[in-house]
């Protein structure tokens, strides 16, 4: 990534610094997990979710929401976090256990996989949302948290990236759907090659009910 200097480095340091406003909040706990999800919304393929813990006042120049990132960008700073955060957990859950639980119970599952893979067992986590999965620690939901909470974007980073990564090795594996395009969302593209060709082994059938409906 290219090095920032003079005013872009002072604005940039002053908005990762604004975004601990949330881990400050908590003084008194020595380490907060940032949870974020990826791929609740897609046809096909897992729900992804990262748990990642910082160091306190921790800086990793160029990490936000994810959403707000390129692909380059967002490549570049996960290999960044996963070297430099104190420790990171990345879990999936795949499609068919969405079908048989729904997205949210599959979501809420996922987060918590992720937090259990964690090296150092975290006093607290903050999860992006309004809802939070039944942890063995305590928990906030963050609204808007992958753009508010340095843990948190950090997090949403790691689950992107590596769903999209994930998405792509199905590409090749099925390369009727042109999954490297769409990553598995609804796209018009999408649903021209599920006219096409049916769905695949990795969609998710309770998320194609409309389109059975139009069949």
């Amino acid at each position: 990534m290219r090095k920032l200097k003079g005013e872009r480095l002072e604005k940039e340091l002053a908005r990762l610094a604004a975004m601990h406003e949330y881990e400050n909040a908590h003084a008194d706990v020595r380490f907060i997990a940032g949870i974020d999800e990826a791929g609740r919304g897609p046809l096909a393929g897992p729900v992804f979710a990262a748990a990642v813990v910082l160091g306190r006042g921790q800086i990793i120049e160029g990490v936000n929401d994810s959403k707000k990132l390129s692909e380059k960008k967002r490549e570049a700073l996960f290999d960044k976090i996963k070297e430099e955060a104190l420790c990171y957990s990345i879990a999936s859950v795949d499609e068919k256990t969405i079908d048989e639980i729904n997205i949210l119970n599959a979501t809420f599952l996922v987060m918590k996989k992720a937090v259990e893979g964690l090296e150092i067992q975290p006093d607290y986590a903050m999860i992006d949302g309004n809802k939070t999965p039944d942890l063995s620690i305590d928990c906030e939901p963050v609204v808007k948290g992958d753009a508010n909470s340095v843990s948190i974007a950090a997090a949403s980073i790691l689950a992107k990236v590596s769903r999209d990564r994930y998405m792509l090795e199905m590409a090749k594996k099925y390369p009727e759907y042109q999954f490297e395009k769409h990553k598995g969302y609804g796209t018009k593209l999408h649903y021209q090659m599920l006219d096409e060709y049916g769905p695949s082994e990795i969609h998710r059938q309770t998320f194609l009910k409309t389109w059975y409906a139009k069949k």
